[in-house]
Formats: structure tokens, C-alpha cells, sequence
């Protein structure tokens, strides 16, 4: 991996996003009209919004990143711009890591729009710091990002990558915590969503809901949020294609 080329990479996919307004407002805008929208579909139980806002906090990012990620990802390859990168002295982890650099730093900006949102306008109320918050909320963005990269790969159309969704990303909401406590699943479902990285967001989240410190689980929970990333990021080398066949 060279360090020239993964910035390139990421300043020209920069460059192409900010000539996309409506990609821009997508990664930026949704997922604080999402929780806003949540907040006030609440209004009358605030007490509500409290113990779901945060996890929904790293949910939205994650799906947002995801959708625009593998579509943009996609694009570039049927029209093939891929194909013409990599004749090029650049190699598929350059590229793959190009991307996710830019799209990390959109999500930087999406996750600090979306907590400030939460905490600042719409009261989110939480006992730890909102820096841990916002910690989580951006690992759950590059998670999106690196699965959205990864998925890319297998999808011959956007349409296709849409699809993916439901594959991916909705098991990961249902098993995640969000609706019932993981402890009183079917074993195997609880088995699987042990396996799950959103199951790990939703717990760190949770973790800076309930405590003013940061603990040993928000540790292991951050890392291991990380860590899925980071694997993806390297499968999504792994598998990247040329071209669309």
C-alpha cells in the first residue's frame, strides 16, 4: 500500500462527491432528519427516545454509509473507471483504502452533525460523554462504509446493491438488542447475534446510555467494531473486480 496513492484515491473521490449534491445531503442530512423524526414520534414519551435515540444514533450512519457506499463503489466500476485505475500503478488495497478514507472523513462529519443533533437540539439525554457517543457513532459510519465497499464486489447493477441490504444489514437490526434484549432470543439466534458487529454497537451505545465512565465493555465493544471493519475493509481487497462482467 502506498501512501501517495490512497490519497490520491481519496481527493479524487472527494472531488466527484462534492459535484453530487444529492449524494452529500444523503450521507448528511438523513440520519439527523431520521433521528429527529424519532425524537418527535416520541414526543410524548421522552423517557422513549432516551433508550433507543442512542442506539439509533449508530444504526442510521451505518445503513446510510452502507447504501451510498456500494452504490457510488459500483458506479465506478460498470463505467469503467475501475478498469482504468487499476491498468494504472495502483493496486486494489490502494484503492480500497482511498475510498474508505474519503468516505471516512465524510462520515466524521455525518456522526458529528448526527450527535450533535441529538444531544444539543433534540435533548438526548445520556449519562456518559458525548465524546464516547460520538466515538461509536462514527465507528458504526466506517462499518457502513467498509461493508458497503465489500458488497460492491458482488453486485452487477445498483439495483442489486440495494438488495443487498436486507442480507446485511436488516438480520443485524433485528438481532442487534434494539427491540428485545439479546439474552432472551432462541439460543441460536443469540448465538448469531454474538457474531454480529451491530449487536457490539448497540451494547457500546448502550454502555455510555447507563455509565458516566467508560468501562471495560465500551472498550471491547469499540474494538470489536473496529476490528469487523477493518476485516472487511481487507476482504473487500480481497474480492474487488475490475470490471462488471
Amino acid at each position: 500500500m502506498n501512501a501517495s496513492r490512497v490519497l490520491a484515491t481519496a481527493a479524487r473521490v472527494l472531488r466527484q462527491l462534492r459535484h453530487d449534491p444529492r449524494t452529500i445531503a444523503l450521507m448528511l442530512l438523513v440520519p439527523v432528519l431520521m433521528i429527529t423524526l424519532l425524537r418527535y414520534v416520541f414526543d410524548g414519551s421522552p423517557g422513549t427516545f432516551d433508550s433507543v435515540g442512542a442506539s439509533l444514533l449508530g444504526i442510521f450512519p451505518l445503513i446510510t454509509m452502507f447504501l451510498v457506499t456500494s452504490i457510488a463503489t459500483l458506479r465506478e466500476r460498470t463505467s469503467g473507471t475501475l478498469e482504468r485505475l487499476l491498468a494504472m500503478p495502483l493496486g486494489k488495497a490502494d484503492l480500497i483504502a482511498g475510498y474508505a478514507l474519503a468516505f471516512g472523513l465524510l462520515a466524521v462529519v455525518q456522526s458529528a452533525l448526527a450527535t450533535a443533533t441529538a444531544l444539543w437540539l433534540l435533548d438526548l439525554t445520556v449519562t456518559g460523554s458525548p465524546w464516547l457517543l460520538l466515538l461509536v457513532a462514527l465507528l458504526d459510519a466506517l462499518l457502513g462504509t467498509a461493508l458497503g465497499l465489500f458488497v460492491s464486489a458482488f453486485a452487477a447493477s445498483e439495483f442489486q446493491a440495494v438488495q443487498f441490504m436486507p442480507a446485511v444489514i436488516f438480520p443485524q437490526l433485528l438481532l442487534c438488542g434494539l427491540f428485545t434484549p439479546r439474552d432472551t432470543m432462541q439460543p441460536a439466534l443469540e448465538a448469531l447475534s454474538d457474531a454480529l458487529p451491530m449487536s457490539y454497537a448497540v451494547d457500546g451505545m448502550d454502555q455510555v446510555l447507563r455509565h458516566t465512565d467508560m468501562t471495560a465493555d465500551f472498550v471491547r465493544d469499540a474494538l470489536v467494531v473496529a476490528g469487523c471493519a477493518l476485516l472487511v475493509l481487507v476482504l473487500g481487497a480481497a474480492t474487488l473486480r475490475r470490471r462488471t462482467p
